[in-house]
């Protein structure tokens, strides 16, 4: 097994690291019902709908 001549530092260490572990944005989809950003497959946080029927009730 190969084993590293000399030690890396952690500066390059994490430098690698943080290429690859970049979070990446949350995807949003727009609520039919209000219009407003929600996430996919989730209920609504401003109305309440999800997959047209009313799970939570909000009160306007």
């Amino acid at each position: 097994m190969a084993v590293p001549k000399y030690k890396k530092s952690k500066a390059r260490t994490m430098m690698r690291r943080s290429h690859n572990d970049k979070r990446t944005l949350i995807q949003g989809s727009i609520c039919p019902e209000c219009g407003e950003l929600k996430r996919p497959h989730r209920v609504c946080p401003s109305c309440g709908v999800y997959k047209g029927q009313t799970v939570i009730k909000k009160d306007n």
